[in-house]
């Protein structure tokens, strides 16, 4: 068990294993955590699934995780864990899921943005379905905070996600999504502690040939007051997408500008032979040489790539 977190409250492992986890991460959502839970438990009670819901509270600074422990009597499928430090939404995930007993695993918010009473509806996909391998909550709307420069940030970083990942993505981070555990399992390493978690298991599966169905789902307004940071925050989504695409393919990522810095060179020198006839500049040559060198390292990354054996 990860030192960040403590038991509080849950079945012992005599219990048989439900069906569903569902990974609920708590930052400060006291005024509304309980509300959350209750809308939860209502949809999975009248969906006939067995479940979990494992209530993760980060180290809140509030009182959520005394509303917790209060309400938990009432609420007999919910798990209570506690951080001793805040790990991130991404810790909270990656722990919450490696420590799931359900087959099938669920991520979602408490802040009351997700219609999380249509979680039965993703597990039902994921059951009927077995080439599906992840479902994803896909918002037809944006209702968070900073929208004028999130909307257009959020599409451009998804744009590159879909060239590199060569696949339409119509919601590259959104936090509401069910996905099988086991095909889930070999990537929980590669999460960030941060918001780009959503992102990362999203382009692992892409990339690794694993189905990913999107279910478009309204978007509410958040109820208190939002963690994400625009501009640190946008920076991690842009990074993690390349370093992702990087780990599973890094043809797509340096292949393109190293052909292109040779094909620069060889048209700068044929140029170059005209002008100054058996004369190459020292820049034509630096232009050339760094596509060799960045092409060097694609394919001897690609090499360890597909050395990796995973």
């Amino acid at each position: 068990m990860s030192t960040l977190e403590t038991p509080q409250s849950g079945p012992t492992v005599d219990e048989e294993a439900p069906y569903v986890t569902i990974v609920l991460p708590c930052y400060n959502e006291q005024d509304h955590v309980i509300d959350e839970v209750e809308r939860i438990t209502k949809a999975m009670d009248s969906s006939g699934y067995t479940y979990e819901l494992v209530a993760v509270d980060d180290c809140s600074t509030d009182q959520t995780l005394a509303r917790l422990e209060e309400a938990a009597p009432r609420f007999p499928h919910l798990r209570i864990r506690a951080f001793h430090r805040n790990g991130g939404s991404g810790t909270v995930r990656r722990i919450g899921t490696q420590e799931a007993r359900g087959e099938i695993v669920v991520w979602t918010d408490a802040d009351m943005t997700y219609p999380n009473e249509r979680i039965p509806e993703l597990v039902q996909i994921l059951e009927k379905d077995r080439t599906v391998d992840q479902v994803v909550g896909a918002r037809t709307t944006e209702e968070g905070s900073h929208k004028i420069l999130r909307v257009p940030a959020k599409w451009v970083i998804r744009k590159v996600a879909e060239k590199l990942a060569g696949q339409k993505i119509p919601d590259l981070n959104s936090g509401l999504r069910a996905f099988r555990k086991s095909v889930a399992r070999p990537y929980l390493r590669l999460l960030p502690p941060g918001f780009s978690c959503v992102t990362t298991i999203t382009l692992s599966f892409l990339s690794n040939q694993h189905d990913v169905y999107y279910l478009p789902i309204d978007y509410a307004k958040r109820a208190g007051k939002s963690k994400f940071s625009f501009v640190s925050d946008a920076y991690r989504y842009i990074l993690q997408v390349l370093r992702m695409i990087m780990y599973f393919n890094p043809l797509k990522v340096l292949m393109p500008p190293a052909l292109w810095l040779v094909a620069i060179a060889l048209v700068k020198g044929i140029y170059d032979m005209f002008v100054h006839p058996f004369y190459f500049p020292t820049n034509t040559i630096m232009i050339f040489l760094s596509g060799l060198l960045i092409g060097s390292v694609a394919l001897l990354a690609d090499l360890i790539v597909r050395s990796r054996g995973e």
